[in-house]
């Protein structure tokens, strides 16, 4: 069996076993690498070490290590509490909020945002009887509408592996055209799961007695609200007014202490300088990060356990094996494949679609760092444009992660009342398989096709 054959038996087992098994695959990949590096591919020990990205590496420390100084000193908390006291008692505009905080976080390094505002999302849509599928996935949404930022780990991760091999890059493109595709999405799910019940039902200031009105300010009767409902979570009886009991969180007043001020201005700082500067993600993440652990020590502890070490060690060992599938011939061989399919917009077409039903029950950045390294060769061949292939890859991958099996759906799933957990999972599996079915090809048909045209 030739070394090629044996890479891609062995990366397939990488995928299964870890799905499986639940094991980071970040840590078998290291494993996989000196086993089929050394032992197949005729490589030194010290060359399949040389394969480590520790550029990347950097990076990924950086943002996670900055962002657990935002997490551990309550500056996430302070903007989620702002986020929701602009609601302004408004429940239609919840969902939007949920979306949009996940989409900020995201962005500036919080690879699990999900994590963070689900906990908040799930028992606000629970209370104030919104749908819980569709606030989950608002939740899901925003967070990957924001997953490709410059600053974010997907999109350092993308436009450092792009320019490493040569290939041109857009990171304005690759953060906003995701944005617009999961904003789009969003839309849909908001508009056809109860998001225009919701308007003009309105939660009190202070607890009293508040009426729910339209938009123009008629009254609207609760009998006939749909959205409304009474502080113990039952609908009020006829020509009665309901008195919705707020949260904590729209009324009490949140100061920022001044190191959550340092904290979201070193953030503010990392956005400008990689956006507007171009400034290195990794350098200027560890500068900020490295300011604030001298301003609290204390504080600095405490953020190295936020640092995402599953996830850097994933994309450390899958880029670690994928040198060695270069070295092995892998990527030429499978490249050759694809380039004998003859029609470069229908490859392109399998490869979206092979990184989507895979990254539904998988892990996304491991299934992008794979995909990446396959369509090398045939990116740089010309047959197909590189910026909008990359776009159509990068969305087909991570648009499926509403799914149950996916970290994201997962977490969403986790904060379910558990009476309901059952039922929102087969919704949730039958959202997701529309998405899976068509998320894929609809970015290819959307981003691909107008160009090859």
């Amino acid at each position: 069996m030739t070394p090629e054959l044996i890479s891609i038996i062995v990366l397939a087992l990488l995928f299964l076993v870890a799905t499986v098994r639940s094991v980071n695959m970040g840590v078998l990949a290291f494993v996989a690498a000196f086993g089929v590096g050394v032992g197949f591919a005729g490589m030194t020990t010290d060359e399949v070490v040389a394969g480590f990205p520790g550029e990347l590496f950097l990076v990924l420390m950086g943002l996670t290590f900055l962002f657990g100084f935002a997490q551990q000193n309550g500056s996430i908390d302070l903007l989620v509490q702002w986020s929701l006291k602009a609601v302004k008692g408004k429940v239609a505009a919840a969902p939007w909020i949920f979306f949009a905080l996940s989409a900020l976080l995201v962005s500036v390094g919080a690879l699990f945002a999900v994590a963070v505002v689900a906990p908040l999302a799930i028992p606000f849509a629970r209370r104030y009887r919104i749908n819980q599928l569709m606030m989950g996935m608002m939740v899901v949404h925003g967070a990957l509408a924001g997953a490709f930022s410059p600053i974010s780990v997907y999109g350092a991760f993308i436009n450092g592996y792009l320019e490493k091999e040569g290939l041109p890059v857009d990171p304005v493109a690759l953060f906003l055209v995701p944005l617009a595709f999961n904003l789009l999405i969003a839309a849909i799910v908001y508009m056809t799961m109860g998001g225009r019940l919701l308007k003009g039902v309105q939660i009190s200031a202070d607890g009293s007695q508040s009426e729910a009105t339209l938009a123009g300010g008629s009254p609207l009767q609760p009998a006939r609200s749909r959205g409304t409902v009474t502080s113990d979570g039952t609908t009020p009886p006829a020509g009665g007014t309901a008195v919705l009991t707020p949260l904590p969180e729209l009324t009490a007043t949140h100061r920022a202490t001044p190191f959550q001020k340092l904290t979201l201005a070193g953030l503010a700082a990392l956005a400008i300088g990689t956006a507007g500067f171009g400034l290195d993600v990794g350098i200027l993440s560890l500068t900020i990060a490295s300011v604030l652990a001298i301003v609290s020590p204390k504080s600095a502890k405490e953020a190295m356990t936020k640092v995402s070490w599953p996830t850097v060690i994933l994309i450390a060992g899958v880029l670690t094996y994928v040198n060695v599938l270069q070295t092995a011939g892998t990527i030429d061989y499978v490249s050759s494949g694809i380039a004998a399919i003859g029609i470069p917009l229908v490859a392109a077409l399998l490869l979206c679609y092979l990184a989507g039903i895979t990254s539904a029950m998988a892990s996304s950045v491991g299934i992008i760092s794979v995909a990446l390294a396959l369509a090398v060769p045939f990116l740089h061949s010309g047959a197909i444009d590189p910026i909008g292939f990359v776009i159509a890859l990068a969305i087909a991958a991570t648009v499926v992660d509403v799914s149950p099996f996916s970290t994201n759906g997962a977490l969403v799933l986790a904060n379910v009342d558990e009476a309901d957990r059952d039922k929102f999972y087969r919704q949730m599996l039958v959202y997701a398989g529309i998405v899976v079915a068509a998320g894929p090809g609809v970015a290819w048909l959307a981003i691909l096709v107008p160009g090859w045209l």
